[in-house]
C-alpha cells in the first residue's frame, strides 16, 4: 500500500535513497518528483524546479549539496528554488524554502574554492541547518500529530 502511494508519485522503490522521506515532502508540499538522477528533484504545478534536501538532527546539523560540486552544479544551483526538509530520525520537524540569492553566499564561497584550488571538484559541500533556519521561509512545521498540511510554495 506505502509502495503504491509512492510508485503514484514517481517513487520507483520508497526504501532507497530516502524514498520515504521524499514521498513525504513531495506530498506536504504538493510537489511533483521529477524522474532520474540526474537533474533537480522536484518540480511544481507552473514547471519551477527545486532541489531537495534532507537532514537527520539526530545525525548531522548540516545538509549535503553534491559529491563532485563545480561551477556547471553551482549554475544548476543557481536557476532552482531550494526545499529543506528537516528530520528526528524519520519524524519530519520542518520544511524550509530558500531561493537562489538565499544561498548565494554558499554558491560563491564553493565557486571561489573551486577556481582556488585549481580547477578541482568540492567533495560535497555543506549547507548549515542553521543558515536555513534563520534564512529560509518556513513552510511547514510539525504539531506532534503526525497529520500532513499541504502548504503554499508561493506563499
Amino acid at each position: 500500500m506505502l509502495q503504491d502511494l509512492a510508485m503514484k508519485n514517481g517513487i520507483n522503490d520508497i526504501f532507497q535513497d530516502n524514498g520515504g522521506k521524499l514521498l513525504q515532502v513531495l506530498l506536504i508540499t504538493g510537489l511533483k518528483n521529477s524522474p532520474g538522477r540526474e537533474g533537480n528533484d522536484a518540480v511544481d504545478d507552473e514547471g519551477n524546479e527545486y532541489e531537495l534536501k534532507s537532514v537527520n538532527i539526530s545525525l548531522t546539523k548540516s545538509f549535503s549539496t553534491h559529491h563532485h560540486m563545480n561551477p556547471v552544479i553551482i549554475e544548476k544551483y543557481r536557476k532552482v528554488n531550494w526545499i529543506f526538509a528537516v528530520y528526528r530520525g524519520i519524524e519530519i520537524l520542518e520544511i524550509y524554502k530558500l531561493i537562489p540569492k538565499d544561498l548565494e553566499p554558499y554558491f560563491s564561497k564553493w565557486e571561489a574554492k573551486w577556481y582556488r584550488d585549481g580547477n578541482k571538484d568540492i567533495n560535497n559541500p555543506k549547507i548549515p541547518l542553521k543558515y536555513v533556519r534563520e534564512v529560509g521561509r518556513l513552510l511547514f512545521e510539525s504539531d506532534g500529530t503526525g497529520k500532513i498540511k499541504r502548504i503554499n510554495l508561493k506563499a
